[in-house]
């Protein structure tokens, strides 16, 4: 029986927090190597937040509760 087929961009926006999860919570945007798609789904579903630091973006996870 074949397996049921799951959705690219859920699995690589699943990698993103993971690395995200690995780096302490935090990373500089410009170093992530993920599509703008991608983390723009983390964005709508309210899974990460972007920071302006003045020198740059940081992608931050949200307060989980």
């Amino acid at each position: 029986m074949a397996r049921p087929k799951k959705n690219g961009n859920d699995l690589t926006a699943a990698n993103l927090l993971y690395s995200l999860r690995c780096r302490g919570g935090s990373a500089p945007l410009h170093t992530l190597g993920f599509s703008s798609g991608v983390i723009q789904s983390l964005l709508d579903k309210n899974l990460v937040k972007v920071q302006n630091t003045g020198c740059g973006f940081l992608l931050k996870l949200t307060e989980e509760k």
